[in-house]
């Protein structure tokens, strides 16, 4: 552990002394590396202090404590001998879950000078307005929704249509599995039967993007109908035939294979 500087303990002093109210102030030197991630584990900020307790070893810090329960961490700033870093921590509070911090912005904190008087002054007008916010948010969801919201199961589907990409770009679901109700859907969405291969097929000349789009306008329009969509990708595999000598593969040509694995 790298030496702690020695003013941090009366600097907290100090700085609690001139935040208004009765704060008072807790130092706590670390012995071990592991020990620092007690408190800043706690720790209320998106920001510069933020990335300052995940970078570096800090050897100390102070905790503050407020009239009405607010705490606030003190430690030096790495490689700035003449500053701190004064953040909020989360409230300390048993019934407080995960979701009450949800569309909190975090409060964060800054750095701060070390001459307590003007860091007080920094921390009242930019630190403490955005932590008694952040508070009042945090503690009003605990009031009026003390558990998670309850998310439904998705609805249930009376049928599944399996979608099914082809080597060369297209997107087919054979004509027999689609039910009569679906059929304009998917005519809507640029969807084509071909009698011969007995498919409807989405040509690859829509290009990713807009074959995408239609996908998931197809796939929200079948939702409203009760009916599922499952993509998958085609695969041809090719199989040896029986010989008592090794034979090569046989290469079917890209019309042969394409036609042959759209029908169904």
């Amino acid at each position: 552990m790298p030496t702690p500087r020695t003013d941090l303990s009366a600097f907290a002093t100090g700085l609690a002394a001139c935040l208004p109210g009765p704060w008072t102030s807790t130092y706590q030197h670390h012995t071990s590396y592991e020990d620092q991630y007690r408190t800043t584990n706690q720790l209320w900020d998106a920001g510069h202090v933020g990335y300052v307790v995940s970078t570096y070893v800090l050897p100390h810090d102070a905790v503050l404590h407020g009239p009405e329960g607010e705490r606030l961490y003190v430690t030096h700033r790495p490689l700035y001998p003449h500053q701190f870093v004064v953040a909020p921590l989360e409230p300390d509070g048993g019934d407080l879950k995960p979701h009450h911090f949800y569309g909190v912005e975090d409060p964060s904190g800054i750095a701060v000078p070390n001459d307590p008087a003007r860091a007080a002054a920094r921390v009242t007008r930019r630190v403490l307005p955005r932590y008694e916010q952040a508070l009042h948010e945090v503690l009003h969801n605990a009031a009026t929704q003390p558990e998670p919201p309850h998310r439904p199961a998705p609805p249930q589907v009376s049928q599944v249509l399996t979608l099914t990409y082809y080597d060369d770009g297209a997107l087919g679901v054979p004509y027999k599995s689609v039910p009569p109700d679906a059929r304009m859907a998917l005519y809507a969405h640029g969807f084509q039967y071909h009698p011969h291969q007995a498919a409807f097929l989405l040509p690859a000349a829509y290009g990713g993007v807009g074959r995408a789009l239609r996908v998931q306008a197809l796939t929200q329009k079948l939702a409203a109908l009760g009916l599922g969509v499952n993509l998958r990708r085609h695969t041809t595999t090719r199989v040896a035939p029986p010989s008592t000598t090794t034979a090569q593969p046989a290469s079917p040509s890209p019309t042969s294979a394409s036609a042959s694995g759209r029908h169904q």
